[in-house]
């Protein structure tokens, strides 16, 4: 355990800023308050703050229909987040986007996405540009197990290593394809294997512990960074959560999400080692969590205030100014 206190403090706070948004989230939907459809993170955290632990506002990520971690991890507000799922005109995209398509450039937060492995090609782009600029930017595509049969997916990764581009391709291996498990389309254990076809690493990494999580992203951000080109991480998780909220969740039993649950929990994880090599403290960690609940519940607060967009605003910011 070599970190210091302030990054300790640091993980914890974006893992449970995360948790506690996505119950809240969950609550505020089966509740009526949130129109749409959402997909929750909930027991992923480990994976979006252990990569963007190595990434600047200057590095690019891209996301998936999962996204409200990636957007925290990156550094979006949950303020502008927590309106924008409620349709609010405070929200990233004033209301007219929702859950699927946060955004926030200012953090290189590139966007959630709707259309399963439609990153990919995103991060390709963004670190084309950054390859041409010489600016030293990478970029992150994040995708899930059933994005990875996707044809874009091939596309992306050929090209990335042809090209020798500073991306790094991170997928989710969270078990389930909405209600398709993973063993049913995949004929091999990793995701990772994949990597050999196009000539660049593939690793295999615990996607429950934030500490092995940062070191083979870390790893894989200096390789880009260097000129090294791309890297395939796969990050072994489960996702607790139904693919949507209110998703009755018929293939699977309530005994077997609970056990991956009370067994590979990332926040548990953290927190258990922290303690062990006394780290942190358990009022740190209490104090912690109240930042991150008062944080939330703030912004709660604020997106049932805000005003919704006006009706003659649904066709402004379709295109770019002065762009035919």
């Amino acid at each position: 355990m070599k970190y210091d206190r302030d990054t300790l403090r640091r993980l914890y706070r974006r893992m449970l800023t995360i948790r506690f948004f996505e119950d809240k989230i969950g609550e505020l939907f089966l509740g009526g308050e949130i129109p749409g459809f959402v997909h929750l993170y909930i027991g992923e955290e480990a994976i979006a703050v252990g990569v963007c632990e190595n990434l600047t506002d200057r590095d690019y990520i891209t996301s998936t229909h999962r996204g409200h971690g990636h957007c925290i991890a990156k550094g979006a507000q949950p303020k502008a987040m927590m309106a924008e799922i409620f349709g609010k005109k405070t929200g990233y995209c004033k209301g007219k986007g929702g859950s699927m398509h946060i955004a926030d450039f200012s953090v290189g937060m590139l966007g959630a996405n709707g259309v399963v492995g439609g990153g990919y090609n995103l991060a390709v782009g963004a670190a084309l540009a950054a390859q041409m600029r010489k600016t030293g930017q990478v970029a992150v595509c994040f995708f899930g197990d059933g994005a990875s049969n996707r044809g874009t997916f091939h596309e992306g990764l050929n090209m990335a290593s042809a090209w020798t581009l500073p991306v790094i391709f991170v997928n989710e291996n969270n078990q389930w394809a909405s209600t398709t498990p993973y063993r049913t389309t995949n004929n091999i254990e990793d995701i990772a294997d994949r990597a050999r076809a196009y000539g660049i690493p593939g690793v295999v990494v615990d996607g429950n512990d934030v500490f092995a999580v940062l070191e083979t992203a870390k790893a894989a951000v200096e390789r880009a960074r260097a000129g090294g080109g791309p890297t395939l991480i796969e990050a072994k998780t489960y996702r607790i959560k139904g693919h949507f909220v209110g998703d009755p969740e018929m293939y699977r039993t309530k005994e077997e999400v609970q056990k991956h649950f009370d067994e590979n929990d990332p926040i548990k994880n953290f927190t258990q080692k922290v303690l062990a090599a006394k780290l942190l403290t358990q009022a740190d960690l209490d104090a912690i969590r109240a930042e991150a609940a008062a944080e939330i519940e703030q912004a709660i607060g604020e997106a049932r205030q805000a005003p919704y967009p006006d009706a003659a605003a649904l066709y402004e910011d379709l295109y770019e100014e002065g762009v035919k």
